[in-house]
């Protein structure tokens, strides 16, 4: 079995997944060594309904299926559709190979069934883990069964952050990456997978509504959403115009290879999904991929 690289999405962030899947094959040195799958929420009934109340971080949510993360708990879907078996990296739709990712199916797992990168400070937590790029080794993770987790989740039975964090599982079966495999809004020379991952600026959004759910404030709940609600009405520009540019470049080369479907990039625009300036963007930036090389020639 070919491991696989597994991106989960929603209908608002579809775009960003092809985009992510055409950097995952063009920045692999044999693209054939490895599996691509695209993950949908609309394909999970379970996450399609509206009103389903669970607990986030202490405070109960209601799940609304038309935020614009809700693809976050099918994370925890894939080892079902890897039949529990294989290696499988899943990201996120914002995330961006910059490196070979197929160097992460081959290193030593030292036996541990998940790795990911650890963000300590996060949210103030000091040992935060982040999931949002994880290498699962699917065979040891017989009790990810989704649909009975995601019943649990909204029965009260766990917290949502505990299950996102990966609070409930055993810290010895969980192996650290290298920062730059989950690399949080940076590019550099380093940079092996780039995440967009703050909401606000993802850079194909930019001046287009906000259409995510604030995350509360843990001290000053009822004052600070009100002024947060006013201040992010809005997408704003990304801090760093090279991940605006990379994001747009990696578009175009889909596009001109026939990864990506123009249609596909007109239907987001008008479904609102896609900053309207998009087109000019695609052509501002053909070519100019950075700091990505073009992929290396394959073996003959």
């Amino acid at each position: 079995m070919k491991p696989s690289v597994v991106i989960h999405t929603n209908h608002k962030q579809m775009l960003g997944a092809l985009v992510s899947a055409h950097s995952f094959r063009r920045n692999a040195r044999d693209p054939d060594s490895f599996e691509i799958r695209i993950m949908h929420s609309r394909d999970y009934p379970e996450l399609q309904l509206k009103g389903r109340s669970f607990r986030r971080g202490g405070a109960t949510r209601l799940w609304d299926p038309d935020d614009l993360q809700s693809f976050t708990p099918l994370r925890f879907a894939v080892p079902d559709l890897m039949n529990h078996a294989g290696l499988a990296l899943v990201v996120d739709p914002d995330v961006f190979a910059i490196a070979d990712v197929a160097t992460l199916f081959s290193r030593d797992l030292q036996g541990k069934a998940i790795w990911c990168c650890a963000r300590p400070g996060y949210n103030n937590d000091p040992d935060y883990l982040a999931t949002s790029v994880m290498l699962l080794d699917c065979g040891k993770l017989p009790h990810w069964r989704f649909a009975e987790e995601l019943s649990a989740l909204w029965e009260g039975k766990f917290d949502y952050i505990d299950w996102i964090e990966l609070k409930r599982e055993d810290r010895a079966t969980i192996g650290l990456l290298e920062p730059e495999w989950n690399d949080f809004d940076r590019l550099t020379e380093k940079t092996k997978i780039l995440h967009t991952t703050k909401r606000r600026t993802q850079p194909w959004k930019t001046g287009l509504p906000v259409d995510f759910t604030l995350r509360e404030d843990k001290g000053l709940r009822g004052l600070v959403s009100p002024i947060a609600r006013l201040f992010y009405r809005h997408y704003r520009a990304h801090p760093d115009a090279n991940q605006e540019a990379y994001f747009y470049a990696l578009l175009a080369e889909a596009l001109d290879c026939g990864s990506i479907d123009r249609a596909d990039v007109e239907r987001e625009i008008a479904l609102g999904h896609v900053r309207p300036d998009s087109r000019g963007l695609i052509e501002r930036h053909r070519g100019r991929l950075w700091p990505a090389e073009p992929a290396a020639p394959r073996a003959a």
